[in-house]
């Protein structure tokens, strides 16, 4: 009964994950996504700064050209000016845009044998570690400063056997829930009892 449900799980999960390569009976228990509060946080950045732009637009229309003529502008030259600040949004937007995409490829996924680790950095940098359970020595989470507590947001941190590498996932919500769930399969992986 055990393997029937270990099959349809790892069916299950090939299905939902197919840039995952599975194996056979391997199956995926957790994907972790970064929160929702760092999406919330770039664009409330993006409206703000689309505000100032507007601001200092509406102001020099305001001003009319008295404002432009002793900044040394000639009229003609404000319909560029214009020009200027619309192009200046447009490129906040696209930056608003290639930062929550960036943000919101940092993924991973816990199986019952493996951790898939993707990591974006930028449109071009990116890379995919991939932990055995059985290289997992120690797994902890921590909080820095007063918006990780108010949020409840944190990282995870795994340290490796061997190479002593450690890796960090930023951003998580509730990382306590995580945590409790990668240190059950690293001890079932492992074969440790619990007390």
């Amino acid at each position: 009964m055990k393997e029937d449900l270990a099959k349809l799980h790892h069916a299950r999960s090939k299905k939902d994950y197919p840039e995952l390569e599975l194996e056979e009976d391997e199956f995926v228990e957790l994907d972790i996504r970064r929160s929702r509060y760092g999406l919330l946080g770039i664009w409330s950045l993006t409206v703000l700064v689309g505000l100032i732009i507007l601001i200092v637009s509406m102001t020099v229309n305001l001003g009319g050209s008295s404002i432009l003529h002793d900044l040394g502008f000639n009229p003609d030259a404000t319909t560029y000016l214009y020009l200027i600040f619309l192009i200046l949004f447009g490129v906040v937007i696209l930056c608003a845009f290639v930062v929550s995409k960036v943000y919101s490829a940092n993924r991973m996924f816990v199986t019952n044998r493996r951790i898939f680790h993707y990591e974006s950095i930028s449109l071009f940098a990116k890379s995919v570690n991939v932990i055995d359970l059985n290289r997992i020595e120690d797994v902890s989470f921590r909080q820095n400063g007063l918006l990780d507590h108010i949020f409840r947001l944190g990282t995870i941190r795994l340290s490796t056997v061997g190479d002593e590498t450690t890796y960090t996932f930023k951003y998580v919500d509730t990382p306590t829930d995580e945590l409790k769930t990668i240190m059950h399969l690293v001890h079932n992986r492992k074969g440790i009892k619990k007390n």
